[in-house]
């Protein structure tokens, strides 16, 4: 993870010694860069990931807990008229994401672990679900500015994920081995099972961004940004939960703009 945030912190340090070559009379970075803009930010990420709708097989909600999800980054945007009204904007972003829930469910497709031994089937009960995922995110959106304080942003992104994990435990119910008329495994008097599909969660996933900025100082920002994935957070070769899981945070933080 430290390494990570080197890269971020590295990348800063060179936008801002690139940003004080501009300042100075003449130089070739200066005739270049004109009609960019630059924005070093920090945020939190509210969210999770969520079947849309919830299907049958989730019956209830009993619990939402989000994680700490902390994200940091720079952006540039490349103003494309003279007035600075439309732009394009793209960065980089390291961000954490993650959620823990419980839920109870009916026939829902699971993998446990018990006695050392992986039983899969359908199961019935309550479950507890922690998610968390670390990833390397690059937006790609356009960019309008309203007017001097405000502007908005709407576009995709595309993030690889270095760190992923997915697990949890089962709790008072049953699994039915195979299918819903197999096997009954009963877990009571606050017997448990785990399980981890940390292995199936895909690296890469893209999704949409819609967003604004308003400027609160001259150099200061203040950022909301809602991200939705497109893709599942599973591989397509993952067959154990039968229904597709999309990440949907939304951020919101601080900006310095150069």
């Amino acid at each position: 993870m430290k390494k990570y945030f080197l890269i971020i912190f590295a990348f800063c340090l060179g936008l801002g010694s690139a940003v004080a070559q501009e300042e100075r009379p003449g130089s070739i970075w200066r005739s270049v860069s004109l009609g960019l803009e630059y924005e070093v930010n920090a945020s939190i990420n509210i969210g999770g990931a969520s079947p849309i709708p919830l299907p049958a097989e989730i019956r209830k909600i009993n619990s939402y807990k989000p994680h700490l999800n902390l994200q940091i980054g720079t952006n540039i945007t490349k103003w494309l008229d003279k007035d600075r009204k439309w732009g394009v904007m793209t960065g980089l972003r390291l961000e954490t994401k993650g959620m823990e829930t419980k839920a109870t469910v009916k026939n829902y497709g699971m993998e446990i672990i018990q006695d050392g031994k992986k039983l899969s089937g359908k199961w019935t009960g309550h479950v507890q679900t922690k998610y968390s995922t670390q990833q390397l995110s690059v937006p790609v959106v356009g960019v309008y500015r309203i007017n001097e304080r405000w502007k908005v942003n709407l576009g995709a992104y595309l993030a690889y994920a270095f760190n992923n994990s997915f697990d949890g435990y089962v709790y008072d119910g049953y699994l039915r081995e195979g299918d819903p008329t197999g096997n009954k495994i009963e877990f009571e008097d606050g017997a448990q099972a785990t399980y981890d599909f940390g292995e199936d969660l895909r690296r890469f996933q893209w999704g949409l961004q819609c967003g604004g900025s308003w400027k609160a100082f001259k150099r200061l920002s203040v950022n909301a940004n809602l991200t939705w994935g497109m893709n599942d957070i599973f591989y397509d070769s993952f067959k154990t939960v039968s229904f597709d899981m999309f990440p949907i945070y939304l951020s919101l933080g601080f900006g310095y703009n150069f």
